[in-house]
């Protein structure tokens, strides 16, 4: 199934997207409270399955897909995790020798889940930095809740996948990054997450056990700047579970990030010839990935920065690094 997150007569619906329309969830699950995203979805008891067994029962109230304004599919989860799974990315196509902790552990940071925004959506351009990139990744979406979880039960906490873009303030990344903590504020702007949730089961054979092997590209402005595929992780999507429960919790909503697919950022692309730079407001950036579908956002005007204010990033001059 594609789950989806939508707008329509101020209130934001978690449902189903078929064919010929969206069917919102609380109906079909005949929910006395509203379902307001996906987050809230899946907080219910076998909420997939019960979905499932509804829409096989008859056909459910439609609305058409023209008239909704889709939105992030969980709008603020309880965590974002991004992972750094890809060598080719992590070591900027062996620039940089890997330390041996990364082949050894899914090393993740935390990022904003207050800031994620959805397809079609006006990505805020930060006031503070002046070398703003994308980053092309895959996301996870926790649908059962667990703590210590093994990795062979792992990919039975997870509801489905989405696309995620990780934008990142380089600049800023790489500044506050000297001082051994982060990244931070460099990641602190926006996160864009959809353009919907697919289940395992409608992926195929694109879900080759615990890794997604689909084709990726991203372009701006229609012109393309990246193309790859997201298999040849060092940690599957199973670790990345098992990492990420170890002494801890996941809970349904948690957003679980690949990292960068190899080539999925400014620098990488410019290192293999394609016409990138960083983005500029009114840029218009789309990611599609082969069984998940395409992510647009288009780059907004910055804020002013306050007369005085003192955490902009330095100036530095050159080529994307």
């Amino acid at each position: 199934m594609k789950l989806a997150t939508v707008e329509f007569e101020g209130a934001t619906h978690a449902g189903v997207l078929l064919p010929s329309g969206f069917a919102a969830a609380q109906p079909l699950l005949r929910n006395a409270a509203p379902i307001p995203d996906l987050r809230a979805l899946l907080e219910l008891p076998d909420a997939i399955e019960r979905l499932r067994h509804a829409l096989q029962g008859g056909q459910p109230a439609l609305r058409a897909l023209d008239a909704l304004r889709l939105r992030p599919p969980v709008l603020q989860p309880p965590t974002i995790r991004d992972f750094m799974c890809y060598e080719g990315h992590a070591s900027m196509g062996g620039k940089w020798k890997l330390p041996d902790a990364w082949y050894r552990l899914p090393v993740f940071y935390f990022s904003n889940p207050l800031c994620v925004f959805g397809d079609g959506d006006a990505i805020p351009f930060p006031s503070a930095t002046r070398k703003f990139d994308f980053e092309l990744e895959i996301a996870a979406v926790v649908g059962r809740a667990g703590s210590n979880v093994a990795a062979a039960d792992a990919m039975d906490h997870i509801a489905g996948f989405t696309i995620l873009n990780d934008w990142s303030s380089r600049d800023l990344q790489r500044d506050e990054m000297a001082a051994s903590l982060g990244p931070a504020k460099g990641k602190d702007t926006a996160t864009s997450l959809g353009p919907w949730l697919v289940t395992p089961d409608e992926l195929g054979s694109l879900l080759a056990g615990a890794e997604l092997r689909s084709h990726c590209s991203l372009r701006v402005n229609g012109q393309e700047w990246v193309r790859g595929e997201c298999g040849g992780m060092q940690h599957d999507w199973a670790d990345l579970i098992e990492r990420a429960a170890r002494d801890s919790r996941i809970v349904p909503g948690d957003v679980i990030g690949s990292g960068t697919i190899v080539g999925g950022s400014v620098a990488e692309a410019i290192r293999l010839g394609l016409p990138a730079r960083y983005l500029e407001p009114g840029d218009q950036v789309e990611v599609e990935v082969e069984g998940l579908g395409v992510l647009r956002n288009s780059i907004a005007a910055p804020l002013p920065l306050p007369a005085g204010y003192r955490y902009a990033a330095p100036r530095t001059a050159g080529k994307p690094a």
